[in-house]
């Protein structure tokens, strides 16, 4: 199934795309696409509605992120040894890990807000795995059966925050905006294979990344075990997998973000995004 929200800000409703294609209302079967729906129970009841019987979703509604109540979004930070290699950084003996802000998840087609003072934001196109239900010392070998579904992300990076400046990366990952999700919450019976996917991402029409989850260091299996060792994962919970070359900041000379650019980005079966970079108007 593909699953998704939509809807103003803060008001969206859960839907689901038809055989056809068609973006269908979900609203009075459950009230998200969040929390227990994620499970395997609740997964199971939303396969068995007959989604060419609900409402159509009228075309150029907005949509939100995919998933709704996310606890805590963890990222991955170096995961493709390639982009490791771009960064001028070894490849990390373990997944080196870092939260985003949720306050930073937002739509797959909401602008990119270039934060107060930004100099040098950067895109990121990444694997965002959905967790679907309660994971704690988990083994690799039954980790994807904790897994709801997949989606897109764009880890919008600002780096002189990142790395400029005293302290973690959080800082340079969360502002506003830098949290795209989206279009929509791939279930995992859909997906053969997360390690086989191929992503990109277009900077006004000019390919910059262009890469596969097959070339990621520590994969999806891995990763989830890997974190419930340290912490419950909860259903909601993303975990955004890392990216593979071409960011800006790898780019000679450098390229970052500027308003009036377009990015375009999405992995193979998941989806497509789309962004405008606006100034942030606060």
């Amino acid at each position: 199934m593909k699953l998704f929200r939509h809807g103003l800000r803060g008001q969206e409703r859960p839907g689901i795309l038809d055989a056809q294609g068609q973006m269908r209302d979900l609203t009075g079967h459950v009230a998200d696409i969040g929390g227990a729906v994620l499970g395997d129970a609740g997964l199971a009841d939303l396969a068995r509605i007959d989604a060419e019987g609900l409402p159509p979703v009228p075309e150029g509604t907005r949509l939100g992120a995919c998933v709704g109540g996310t606890g805590k979004m963890i990222c991955i930070g170096l995961n493709f040894a390639d982009h490791a290699a771009e960064s001028g950084a070894a490849v990390p003996p373990e997944p080196i890990i870092f939260m985003k802000a949720t306050s930073a998840i937002c739509g797959p087609n909401d602008p990119i807000l270039l934060p107060r003072g930004s100099e040098k934001t950067d895109w990121e196109v990444e694997l965002a795995v959905i967790i679907g239900r309660h994971a704690k010392y988990v083994p690799e070998s039954e980790a994807l059966d904790y897994v709801a579904g997949y989606a897109v992300a764009n880890d919008v990076s600002e780096r002189s925050f990142q790395s400029e400046r005293a302290g973690q990366w959080t800082k340079g990952k969360s502002c506003d905006s830098f949290g795209p999700l989206g279009p929509f919450l791939v279930t995992r019976d859909e997906v053969a294979d997360p390690q086989a996917l191929g992503m990109w991402l277009d900077v006004n029409g000019n390919r910059m990344q262009d890469g596969s989850t097959a070339t990621m260091v520590y994969g999806v299996a891995h990763l989830v075990s890997y974190l419930s060792q340290f912490m419950s994962l909860h259903p909601g919970d993303v975990i955004s997998t890392g990216t593979p070359p071409g960011v800006g900041m790898g780019r000679t000379p450098p390229q970052f973000l500027k308003a009036g650019d377009n990015v375009t980005l999405g992995i193979e079966g998941l989806g497509t995004q789309r962004q405008e970079v606006q100034a942030d108007p606060e």
